[in-house]
């Protein structure tokens, strides 16, 4: 497959990036990002080697002005900080507004200025003439350019202003250029340019403009990424975005999926190779500060990017990795997966056992019998694609290389409620540990709770480093809700310590037992690791 390469003075073409995760990515619904999650994503990506990172408009809210402050006190690498503001209100001195009195009280490098581009807008959202807007948008960016700024004009909706009226939309773009702008960026606002609408435009248009331009893009059609590609195809130097694609609605170009078609694709300059190999990492980190779990099928970052699960396709792969995966999950700091379910051939499971570091011949009774036990387990209900540990427990037991730390005799489950009081649950079970017999009492919020309190009441004191295991996530899933309160379900457990995570699974009718079991299998995973 040819790669594109963009030369400019015989180097590669060096694109910018300019982050808008603190301000249009705080847009997303559900998120509401503390003063110190701000400042934690922007240390983040001033490693990532983020060009530009916006970090709110002050004047919109107290939290951004604080982050202003505080900003200052971060000693960053190379990124700079950037405030955000619409243009002077119509019909007043530039100098008296609000809006940008608190822009340049941020006392930021780079100021980020909105104008409308599209005539429509001007007439009907801002209820001024189009000729005032213009006024508007020249005093400014002329005024932030007295102050010594550089500035970033977002021309807001420019595609769509563009179709609707090339001459007003080319004219906002002069008016910014005259008043002194130091790049012009195009902005798919509504979300809904394909990339080959957007070549024809910027192909119109860029020879009529005089300083760099850039783009930012929403996802509302899911083209955000192709379009952003197409605008540096086309000659876009400047690349906006969010980490993760969050944002209002459908969410901003993902610039976890920009940076490495940017490097790996179109050959353009953008990170260093090292800083490409932090992007899952850092993806997955910014992840769990907007406390939105990541996507696992997000591309290049995500869990299942490079998982393979058909067994044509592991064969493939183990032959050669670059038969079903475009890039080396390597470059971009992620991982090649090989899962098991009941759609896997001999050769996932061989791979697997590789993994265990457990020695299995393709044609011995043991493989087949792993095969046959698989899928039985998967049409029961099991699922070992998300609890892989409790999949390499089953290998293990089924060729002997496993025995059992403890065997369970019994457990009882008792639920006292009292009125107008949280309900008390008590678990009592009886083990057999190294041929020993132990009965223990735990009690928790719930059943699963209070059976973890009465194991670790028997375990922690034969086994010291079951102490160190945590229960990090549980999640229930009803398999055939049609058969009502009698339905199977499956239970999914996520269990760490100070090193590791792991996932264990169980499956029954009765969602006690199916917590059992997949609680069990955490337990016995830690000690088989541990011994």
């Amino acid at each position: 497959m040819r790669t594109l390469i963009f030369l400019c003075y015989n180097k590669v073409m060096l694109v910018k990036l300019f982050d808008t995760t603190l301000r249009d990515g705080a847009q997303t619904e559900g998120i509401s990002f503390s003063l110190e999650d701000k400042l934690k994503i922007t240390k983040l990506l001033d490693e990532l080697g983020v060009h530009y990172i916006e970090g709110g408009w002050p004047g919109s809210n107290p939290k951004d002005i604080e982050y202003f402050k505080a900003v200052r006190e971060i000693k960053l690498k190379q990124a700079k900080i950037v405030a955000f503001s619409s243009t002077r209100r119509a019909n007043i001195k530039v100098e008296d507004d609000q809006n940008i009195k608190t822009l340049l009280a941020a006392e930021t490098p780079v100021v980020s200025i909105f104008g409308k581009a599209w005539d429509f807008h001007v007439t009907d959202a801002l209820k001024t003439t189009l000729e005032e807007n213009l006024a508007m948008i020249k005093e400014t960016i002329a005024y932030a350019k007295k102050a010594g700024k550089e500035v970033v004009f977002d021309a807001e909706h420019f595609f769509d202003g563009y179709r609707a009226n090339k001459e007003y939309a080319l004219k906002v773009l002069k008016t910014a250029e005259e008043a002194g702008a130091d790049l012009l960026c195009l902005c798919d606002t509504n979300g809904g340019t394909l990339a080959f609408q957007g070549e024809r435009i910027l192909n119109e248009i860029k020879s009529k403009l005089s300083i760099p331009f850039g783009i930012h893009a929403h996802n509302d059609s899911e083209c955000a990424v192709s379009l952003s590609g197409m605008a540096v195809y086309c000659g876009a130097t400047h690349v906006q975005g969010t980490m993760n694609g969050l944002g209002e609605r459908c969410g901003n170009a993902n610039l976890c999926s920009i940076i490495p078609m940017l490097k790996l694709k179109i050959g353009a300059d953008c990170v260093s190779d090292d800083q490409l190999k932090r992007l899952t990492e850092i993806s997955r980190h910014i992840a769990e500060i907007a406390n939105l779990p990541q996507s696992p099928h997000q591309p290049y970052v995500g869990r299942s990017a490079f998982s393979h699960k058909g067994g044509i396709h592991v064969s493939a792969v183990v032959k050669h990795p670059g038969t079903y995966e475009h890039v080396k999950p390597e470059l971009v700091g992620n991982e090649r997966r090989i899962t098991v379910s009941e759609l896997s051939g001999v050769s996932n499971l061989l791979v697997k056992a590789q993994e265990y570091k457990v020695d299995l011949k393709k044609d011995s009774p043991e493989v087949k019998k792993l095969i046959t036990m698989l899928k039985e387990l998967e049409h029961a209900g099991y699922s070992f694609e998300e609890g892989e540990s409790s999949f390499e427990l089953l290998v293990k037991r089924t060729i002997g290389a496993f025995k059992p730390f403890f065997v369970l005799e019994s457990f009882k489950i008792e639920t006292d409620k009292e009125k107008e009081k949280g309900a008390i649950v008590t678990a009592y079970i009886k083990l057999e540990v190294k041929g020993k017999q132990y009965d223990a009492k735990g009690v928790g919020d719930g059943p699963v709770n209070a059976l973890d309190d009465a194991l670790r009441k028997v375990l922690e004191n034969i086994y010291p480093e079951i102490k160190t295991v945590k229960l990090t996530d549980y999640k229930v899933r009803v398999l055939n809700s049609q058969a009502g309160t009698a339905a199977r379900v499956r239970v999914l457990i996520e269990s760490a310590d100070e090193k590791d995570v792991w996932n264990t699974v169980g499956v029954s009718t009765n969602v006690i037992e199916a917590s059992w079991l997949a609680l069990a299998d955490s337990f016995e995973y830690k000690l088989m690791k541990a011994r």
